[in-house]
C-alpha cells in the first residue's frame, strides 16, 4: 500500500502548508515616479498606480517583480492619457490627486484608499489589504459598507444585488439545471459596480485566470482573487451609475452600431435540418404575416458537423436557398463552432495542421478533444496568424450571402469531465506563451474576435452580425451575447430580467435570453409572456432544443399566435426608438434594456426591482411573469407616467396595483418624454418610410429627446451619412417650447417627421420659435428636419 511508503511523507498530505498562506504586500519601502506612472515597492512585491483619465486610475500589483503594462486579455483598448497628477507627501501618507478622485496611500502597512474631489472615500482597503498566496493567487481585500449594493459580473443568475453572492469567472458550458446558484456560466466580465445610497463606483479586475469574487464570507469587507497573473483593476470613480459605465466601457470598448436587421426577431431551433424545412418555416412566417427577419441554422446543416460545410443531402443548394430568404427580407445565420473534426481528408483540418494553427501541448503534440463532430481540434484564436486563418476561412459563408455567424461551444466546450480543455495546453498568446489555465477565459472572446474581424473584412463595407456564447469583458466590440441554455420554465423568464440588466451593466448592450425557453417543453401561456418581454429585449430570439416542442408562434394555437403577432409587430413599431438607443450604447456606452436603479440611482425602492426594467430613460415595462396571474405590482418612480395603450396617467414614487389580461403587457411612459415609432414591416429590408414622435406632454419640466438613423446596413453613418437630431422640450401650463438642435441629415430617405401630441392641455405649441396651428382633432404636425 502507498501507505507502507515514502508517500505516508508526501508533503501534500499536510493539510495546510506554511507558505501558501496570505502574505500581505507589506510596507511601502520606495516610491519612485516612472513615466507617468507611480512604483511602490514594498517588502513583499511591487504596486503600480497609473491614470487613465482623471476618473479612473490603475492599480496593479506583482509579487515577483515591476508590474506588467501590457495585459494578455486585449481587453482595454484605450491607452493612459495626459492626466495632471499632484503628489503630497506626509510622514504617514502619501496622496495622488486628479480634479475628479485622490488615491490614498498609507505607507505602513500599504493600503490605498480611493475619494472623490471632496474626500468622500470611494473604495479603501480592509486591515488585510492586497496580497498573494506562494500557490500563485492574488487576491485585494476591500471594505464593505452594510449599505453597499452590487451589480454588473456580466452573466451571473439569481436576483440583480448580487451583495451576499460568491462567484467565479471560468466560463463553463452549463445544460442544465440553470438554477439561481448555478456557477459559473458562459461569460467572464471580471467587473462589478457598487451603489451606496445614490454614489457609484465600479471596479474592473482584468485578469483572464480563474477569479473568484467574494460578497458573501464577510460582513464588513469583500474580496476579488485570481489563481494566477497579476492583481491588475481599474477603478472609475463615478459618481452615477451612468458615469461608471461609461468610464468602464471607455476603457473596455463599446458595440459597433448593428444592423437593422439583427434588432429585429430571430427564429431558431436546435435544428431545422432541411432545406426543405427553412424555406417552408419562411414561407409560413410570410403566410402569416408575423415579421421576422433571421432564421437560425444550427448543427445539423453541416457534413457531419464539420464547420465551414453544408451537408449536401440536407441542403442541396444552399446558395439560392441564401438568396431567396433575402429576397424575402430573411436572413441566415449559421452556427459555427471552434472543433474542427479530425478528419485527414477534410480541407479544413488538413490546412490546420499544416499551418500550425491548432492548440498544442508544450511538447509540440496536438491537443484533441470530443465535441459535436467527435474526436477535434481546436484553433489557438490567441495567435494572430491563426485569427487571420479562421477569418479568411469565412469566405466560405460570405460568398454565400450570409452576413451573420453564430458561436457557440467556444467557452471551449468539450465533451470531458472537466467540459473544457486541458489546462496544460499551451497558447502561442501573439508571441507570449500561456497556458489554456492562464487564458481559458478570453478563448472564446478571441474567437470571436477572429470572427467578426473576418466577416467585416469579406462583407464589402456591410455590417456583420455576430452572436456568441462564451466572451470576456470587451465581448461587446465584437458580438451579442444570448444567455445560453436556460430552459422552459417561468423561473428561467423571470430569472432573465436580471440577468440580462447585469449584462448591460456590464458593458453588453446587446443581449437577451432564448425567449420561450432552450430545454424542456414551452407551453402557449408562457410563450405568450415570455415574447412580451423579447419584443423589449435588446436581443429577441425564440429558440428551442432537439425533442422538445416546436415554438414558433403559430404552435399553441389561433388564440396565442394572434397575441404574439401582436407583440412581434409592436417590436418592429418601435424600431426607431430602439435603434436610437442602440446608437447610444454605440456612443456612450448604455445600455438599451436598463435597471430602473440605472436612471433613479437615488431611489432606495429600484435598487432590488427584479421583475420590471426600463428602455431607455423614460419607459417601464413590468410584465406578467408567472401563470394564471393577470394582476401584479408596478413600482413608478419619480414623476408621472402614462400608460401606454390606455392613456391613464398613474402617480410615481408609489406602486400600483395592475391589471394586465394574457394579451396585455404593462408599459407606462414617463410624462414629458417622447417615443419615436414607425410603420409595422415585414423586415428590415423595408424601409419604415412614416416617423412618428409621440409626444406624452407635460405642464413643467424638460426632456432631451435624441433619434438617429442610418441605411441600417453598411458603415457609411462613420462618414456622416446618417440622420441625427436632439429635441429640446421644455414645458409650462401656459406653453410647450419645441427646439430643434444638433441637426445632421446626411441621409437622404426622408426630410420630416410626424409629431403626435398625447395628454395636451390647453398650452400653446411653440416650434423653432414658431406657434403650431392643429388642424382636426388629432394634435399632430409635420415638423422639418
Amino acid at each position: 500500500m502507498l501507505e507502507d511508503t515514502s508517500f505516508a511523507i508526501h508533503p501534500g498530505k499536510k493539510n495546510t502548508v506554511g507558505d501558501t498562506h496570505f502574505h500581505d504586500i507589506g510596507n511601502l519601502v520606495e516610491a519612485v515616479e516612472q513615466q507617468e506612472s507611480y512604483h511602490f515597492q514594498c517588502e513583499q512585491g511591487v504596486v503600480s498606480v497609473r491614470f487613465y483619465r482623471k476618473d479612473i486610475v490603475r492599480i496593479t500589483m506583482d509579487p515577483e517583480g515591476n508590474p506588467q503594462e501590457n495585459n494578455d486579455s486585449r481587453a482595454v483598448t484605450t491607452s493612459p492619457g495626459k492626466v495632471s497628477v499632484g503628489l503630497k507627501e506626509e510622514e504617514a501618507f502619501l496622496t495622488l490627486e486628479t480634479e475628479a478622485m485622490k488615491v490614498r496611500i498609507n505607507k505602513q502597512p500599504f493600503r490605498i484608499t480611493v475619494l472623490d474631489h471632496q474626500s468622500n472615500v470611494i473604495s479603501a482597503e480592509d486591515e488585510r489589504g492586497m496580497g498573494f498566496q506562494h500557490s500563485g493567487e492574488v487576491i485585494a481585500h476591500k471594505k464593505m459598507d452594510a449599505a453597499d449594493r452590487f451589480y454588473g459580473f456580466g452573466e451571473k443568475s439569481g436576483f440583480l444585488d448580487k451583495r451576499g453572492e460568491k462567484y467565479t469567472m471560468w466560463n463553463t458550458d452549463v445544460y442544465a439545471p440553470h438554477n439561481p446558484e448555478t456557477d459559473p456560466l458562459y461569460e467572464s466580465i471580471p467587473y462589478f459596480m457598487v451603489l451606496n445610497q445614490g454614489r457609484a463606483h465600479g471596479v474592473f479586475f482584468d485578469n483572464t485566470y480563474k477569479t473568484t469574487f467574494d460578497m458573501k464570507s464577510e460582513e464588513t469587507h469583500y474580496s476579488f482573487s485570481a489563481e494566477g497573473g497579476q492583481l491588475d483593476y481599474y477603478l472609475f470613480v463615478g459618481p452615477t451609475p451612468k458615469d461608471v459605465l461609461e468610464q468602464y466601457t471607455f476603457i473596455t470598448g463599446r458595440m459597433p452600431i448593428p444592423p437593422k436587421w439583427a434588432i429585429g426577431y430571430h427564429q431558431s431551433r436546435y435544428s431545422y435540418e432541411t432545406e426543405e424545412e427553412v424555406r417552408g418555416l419562411a414561407k409560413t412566417f410570410k403566410e402569416k404575416g408575423i415579421p421576422v427577419d433571421v432564421i437560425y441554422l444550427d448543427i445539423h446543416y453541416m457534413d457531419e458537423y464539420r464547420v465551414f460545410t453544408f451537408d449536401k443531402e440536407r441542403f442541396p443548394n444552399p446558395e439560392g436557398m441564401v438568396e431567396d430568404l433575402k429576397n424575402q427580407g430573411i436572413r441566415i445565420v449559421p452556427i459555427v463552432d471552434p472543433g474542427v473534426k479530425k478528419d485527414s481528408e477534410y480541407k479544413i483540418y488538413q490546412e490546420g495542421v499544416r499551418e500550425d494553427h491548432f492548440c498544442k501541448y508544450i511538447e509540440g503534440d496536438t491537443y484533441y478533444g470530443e465535441v459535436w463532430p467527435g474526436i477535434s481540434a481546436f484553433p489557438d484564436f490567441t495567435d494572430e496568424k491563426s485569427r487571420k486563418w479562421w477569418g479568411d476561412k469565412h469566405s466560405f459563408y460570405t460568398d454565400l450571402g450570409i452576413e451573420g455567424i453564430w458561436n457557440d461551444m467556444n467557452e471551449p466546450a468539450v465533451f470531458n469531465e472537466s467540459k473544457t480543455m486541458d489546462p496544460a495546453v499551451m497558447h502561442r498568446n501573439d508571441g507570449n506563451p500561456k497556458t489554456h489555465r492562464a487564458l481559458h477565459n478570453i478563448y472564446g472572446y478571441m474567437m470571436g474576435k477572429a470572427t467578426y474581424e473576418g466577416m467585416k473584412e469579406k462583407l464589402d463595407g456591410k455590417r456583420p452580425f455576430l452572436l456568441t456564447r462564451a466572451g470576456y469583458a470587451g465581448v461587446q466590440r465584437y458580438a451579442s451575447v444570448w444567455t445560453g441554455d436556460n430552459r422552459s420554465f417561468w423561473e428561467h423568464l423571470q430569472m432573465s430580467l436580471p440577468m440580462v440588466m447585469n449584462l448591460g451593466l456590464s458593458g453588453v448592450a446587446f443581449t437577451g435570453p432564448d425567449v420561450g425557453g432552450f430545454a424542456h417543453d414551452t407551453n402557449g401561456e408562457l410563450l405568450t409572456r415570455w415574447t412580451q418581454v423579447g419584443a423589449f429585449t435588446p436581443y429577441f430570439r425564440n429558440h428551442s432544443a432537439i425533442g422538445t416542442l416546436y415554438q414558433e408562434p403559430w404552435q399553441f394555437g389561433e388564440k396565442y399566435e394572434a397575441i404574439m403577432k401582436d407583440f412581434i409587430q409592436l417590436r418592429y413599431k418601435w424600431m426607431p426608438q430602439l435603434y436610437s438607443l442602440f446608437q447610444q450604447a454605440s456612443e456612450k456606452g448604455l445600455p438599451v434594456m436598463r435597471p430602473l436603479l440605472m436612471e433613479y440611482p437615488d431611489d432606495p425602492k429600484t435598487y432590488q426591482l427584479n421583475d420590471q426594467f426600463m428602455v431607455g430613460d423614460n419607459v417601464v415595462i413590468a410584465p406578467i411573469l408567472a401563470p394564471g396571474i393577470t394582476d401584479r405590482a408596478v413600482y413608478l418612480p419619480e414623476g408621472e407616467w402614462v400608460d401606454y395603450f390606455s392613456g391613464k396617467v398613474l402617480e410615481g414614487k408609489r406602486a400600483h396595483l395592475v391589471h394586465a389580461e394574457i394579451d396585455e403587457l404593462p408599459i407606462f411612459v414617463r410624462k414629458g418624454t417622447v417615443l419615436a415609432h414607425g410603420n409595422v414591416v415585414d423586415s428590415m429590408v423595408q424601409t419604415q418610410e412614416e416617423i412618428t414622435l409621440h409626444v406624452f406632454a407635460d405642464t413643467k419640466g424638460s426632456y432631451n429627446f435624441h433619434f438617429y438613423d442610418d441605411d441600417g446596413e453598411t458603415f457609411r453613418h462613420e462618414e456622416g451619412n446618417c440622420l441625427t437630431f436632439t429635441l429640446e422640450l421644455n414645458y409650462s401650463e401656459e406653453n410647450v417650447f419645441i427646439r430643434t438642435c444638433e441637426k445632421h441629415n446626411n441621409l437622404g430617405s426622408y426630410s420630416h417627421v410626424n409629431v403626435e401630441f398625447h395628454g395636451l392641455e390647453e398650452q400653446k405649441v411653440v416650434v423653432n420659435d414658431q406657434e403650431v396651428e392643429f388642424t382636426g382633432s388629432e394634435k399632430r404636425f409635420e415638423l422639418e428636419i
